[in-house]
Order: structure tokens, then sequence, then C-alpha cells
């Protein structure tokens, strides 16, 4: 028994691991790994609760909070350094590298590449306008005048209705419908380009009247000044007059000349421009003052008379006065026309839309008696265009019912979204209101369909996935510590391996031991 101890002590003491440079050799393997460790201290504390994260990440739900904390602090990122740019430039930086690098790589090209009214410029006038119907942000159809309307709740409240993003999409309107490359051939028309570029109201105003004073004749000066210093509709419209006067004469000029050069045919566009431009604030103005036939005449003609400019959205002008005149019939016509799968689609039209079909059912209509009944062919009709108006835009119903208050609305809009709901409801809310019952059919279908926002179903990921994520994660962490502490975790290394493999002294021992006691059971059975 002794010489097997011996023999298994011997066995120990060569299978001991060498001695680590810095490590007290007379320890065992546990305490030099516990002094190795109480070094690292903070590291070890972090490898803990990554690892303790990665154990808890499915109860917490860390992977849904992590990649929505990581998009939130992404966005913010882009958010201060879109407005930093903007207020060192005067520009939207994301807007300038789409334009500037993007846009050529998918096929666009920007306006001043080509000649102004060079084959290409026209294929690419018509290109844009075929893909318009992509377009998100849109100049709001109905926006009100800064000076007669927006002004007056900045009087009242002592607040700014307009946002700075919006009046600069604004002032990016005004610079492509009212300049051209041929601005500097008209001194009024340089002086303009500059004025439309101010982000100062006095300051614009004050170089309209340069404008003038250098030509008398100057539409877009006129237009500059009904827009922004005229305080009462009767004010804007009567700029606006004086403005629709010399754009007409500019107009005739610009269309005799447009066949000399292709800076003609530029001044033809930017006049065309500013003529529709003047004409619809001017039908608007008629509207808002109560001259209503007036209104939809102005608009028809244009319409007419102008046919390609459809992006300018002057049917949503048309369908909100034909509604004020109760000419339903009239407003299906016009939705026939433009209400198209090829069309870009708008809240206007979808909830007008839905507006026709209520009117029919929605004066009899109870869901008592609907529900005991069943549905009438009518009354379903008029319940899919509600879903269809729904879908398009799911903001529209709560400023509709009045659940939400309503603000003035912006110039611009995005398409789908709150803005838009903000638009809409704030001209045809009373549309809706004069239609007995067409609240409560709206009511009770959004409620009993869309009161609640579906949640599609989240698409779980394979369990190799996970497990493949996790390997290399615990790789690339093990690499790191190696790196960081390769003396400890060489200790760690031996001890891990140590726990999994029979040790050679154990096994020794054992043997011996089993071979000692095989012999002293022989013995006494021999006795």
């Amino acid at each position: 028994m002794a010489d097997g101890g011996g023999s298994g002590e011997a066995a120990a003491a060569r299978a001991s691991p060498a001695p680590v440079p810095g490590l007290n050799p007379t320890l065992g393997w546990r305490e030099r790994l516990r002094a190795g460790l109480a070094g690292t201290g903070v590291s070890v504390w972090l490898v803990a609760g990554l690892g303790l994260l990665y154990a808890l990440r499915i109860p917490l739900r860390l992977c849904e909070n992590l990649a929505a904390g990581t998009s939130s602090l992404i966005s913010g990122l882009i958010f201060v350094f879109e407005w930093w740019y903007f207020h060192k430039h005067g520009t939207s930086f994301i807007e300038q590298v789409s334009v500037s690098h993007l846009q050529p790589l998918m096929g666009g090209t920007e306006s001043s590449i080509s000649e102004p009214g060079s084959p290409s410029r026209n294929r690419e006038s018509e290109t844009s306008r075929q893909n318009l119907s992509e377009c998100k942000v849109w100049r709001n159809p109905l926006n009100l005048f800064r000076g007669a309307e927006y002004r007056r709740y900045t009087w009242v409240t002592g607040k700014e209705p307009l946002t700075y993003y919006d009046m600069n999409l604004s002032a990016q309107d005004h610079q492509t419908f009212f300049t051209c490359d041929t601005d500097f051939l008209r001194p009024s028309d340089t002086v303009m380009q500059k004025a439309w570029r101010e982000r100062n109201p006095p300051a614009r105003i004050k170089a309209a009247y340069q404008a003038l004073e250098l030509n008398n004749d100057c539409a877009t000066a006129y237009v500059l000044l009904a827009e922004e210093e005229a305080t009462t509709i009767v004010d804007a419209e009567k700029l606006f007059k004086q403005a629709l006067k010399a754009g007409e004469t500019i107009y005739r000029q610009s269309q005799q000349c447009q066949h000399q050069s292709p800076q003609h045919e530029a001044q033809l566009r930017r006049d065309t421009n500013v003529l529709v431009y003047i004409k619809r604030r001017l039908a608007m103005c008629a509207r808002k003052l109560g001259r209503i036939r007036e209104a939809v005449k102005i608009m028809r003609d244009l319409m007419k008379e102008f046919p390609p400019l459809t992006m300018l959205n002057i049917h949503e002008n048309l369908l909100e006065s034909l509604l004020e005149l109760q000419a339903y019939a009239d407003v299906q016509a016009v939705l026939a026309k433009y209400d198209d799968i090829s069309l870009p689609k708008s809240a206007a039209i979808c909830y007008t839309a839905a507006l026709l079909k209520t009117r029919t059912v929605s004066e009899k209509f109870s869901p008592e008696t609907a529900s005991r009944r069943g549905l009438s062919t009518a009354e379903i009709n008029a319940v899919e265009a509600i879903h269809r108006a729904v879908e398009f835009n799911p903001h529209v119903p709560k400023y509709l019912l009045e659940m939400k208050s309503l603000i003035l609305p912006p110039e611009h809009i995005l398409k789908r979204g709150d803005s838009e709901a903000i638009a809409y409801a704030f001209f045809h809310l009373q549309h809706w209101k004069r239609i007995e019952g067409a609240l409560n059919l709206l009511q009770c279908t959004w409620e009993g369909t869309f009161h609640h926002v579906s949640v599609y179903p989240k698409k779980e990921l394979p369990l190799f996935i996970h497990f493949t994520a996790g390997f290399c994660s615990s790789t690339a962490m093990i690499a790191i510590l190696t790196h960081q502490f390769p003396e400890i975790m060489g200790i760690f290394a031996k001890a891990v391996l140590g726990l999994w493999r029979p040790q050679p002294w154990a096994s020794s021992g054992f043997e011996e031991n089993t071979q000692d006691l095989k012999s002293e059971d022989l013995g006494l059975s021999s006795g």
C-alpha cells in the first residue's frame, strides 16, 4: 500500500503543470487561478455580466429592445448631424447627397447637366412625371396663405405655425417653379432669384419691392407680396390679379420666342409655372371669399389648358370646392378620372370616394339593425370604401371623429402620414358633418375593424442561427481575453481540460490500489 501510494505521488508530480512565471509554483491550480483572477477585477465582472445578459436574452427580450435602442440611437445621431449641417450650410445633407450622387447612379441626371429645352431635358421631365407617384412628401394642395392666414395664428398665440424644415421645402419649391438658368437676362428676375433664397421674410419682401422698381411687370414679385405681405385674403387677391396681368403678358412673349433657343424654352417653362400658380391661388382666394362657382370654373379651365401639370394636384382643390357646392355627381365624375391605379393616391381621393358611398346609406344606417338583418349591398360597398380609405391613411378617422385636436395644416404633407390626415380633416371635416350619419358609419366601421393596430407575426429565427451567433460571439470573447490575459487564460484552459479528462496519477494509483485489494482478497480466501 505504501509503495502504491509512493508511486501515485510520483506520478502526480510528473503530471503536474509547469510553473507559470509570476505565480507561486507551490500553490495548487485552484489557488493559482484564484490569484490570477484577483488581478483582473473589472474585466472579469464585465465578462460575467455579458454572459448573464446572453443567458437572459430570451426572457428579457433583449434582442428586440437592443435592436430598437440601436436604431433609435442611430436615428438620433443622424438627426443631430442633419440639424448641424442644415444650420451651417442652409441645405439638407441627405437631400444633397441623394441628388448629387445617388440620382446619377439610379439613372437620373441633374437639370444642370443637359441644356434647357434639349431633347434629353424633355425626356427627363417626362421621366420625373412618371416617377412622381413614388414621391412621399408633397406640397399641400390646399396650403394656406402665409401673410393672411398663418400670420394670424402668430399674432394671437405668439407661436410659429410652420416648422423651419417645412419653410425650407417651400423655398426649394419656389426656386424650382419661379427661377431658371436665364434669370441673369432680366435684372428683376435676378433680384427675385435672391429673394426666394432669403430666410428672413422682411428681406424677401424688400427684395420683391426692389424687383418691382426694376420692372413693374415682374409677376413673381407680386406673387411673393401676395403670399407674405398681404394680411387679408382680399389684399392677397388684389396682388394676385396684378401678378396675373403681368404673368399673362410675359407668357405670351415667351410663347412667341420659345423656338429661338433653348434658353427661350426654359423661360417658357418658368413662365408657365408662374401663370398656373397665380391662377390656382386666385381660385383659392375666390373659394375662401365665398365665390365657389368662380373658383370651380378657374380650376376646370386650368386642368383643360395645362393637363400635363397633374403633379400640382389641382383636382384636389376642385374636389373640395365641389363638395362645398354639394355637387356630388360632379365629384363622382372627377373621382372617376383621377381615382385610377396608375395615378398617385391621396387621402382626399380615398376618403372622398368613401364619403360618396357612405352618403347613400348613412342616413338610415343603424348598427343594431345591420347586425340583425345583415348588411345590404350598398352598405357593404360603403364599408369596403371606408376600409380602403383607412388602409391608405389610418390617421384620418381620429381627426374626423374629433378624437384628436386639429391644428393648422403644414405647407408640405407626408403621404399616408399624420400631416396628410391633418390637412385633409382641416378642410373636409365640414363635408362629413353635412351628411347625416356619415361620421356614425365611419366610427362603427373604424372601431370594429381598425381600432386595434394589427401586429404582424414575427418570424422566429432557426436554432442554428442562434447557435452560430452564440458560438461566434463566444469565440471572439475568448480570443480577446486570451490576447489580453494569456497567462490566466492558459491556467484556465488547463483547469478546464483537467476537469474533462482523468488525471494520470489518479488512474495509476487506482490500478495499483486495485491490485493490492485483489491480492488481499486472494490471501483471505486461501486462508
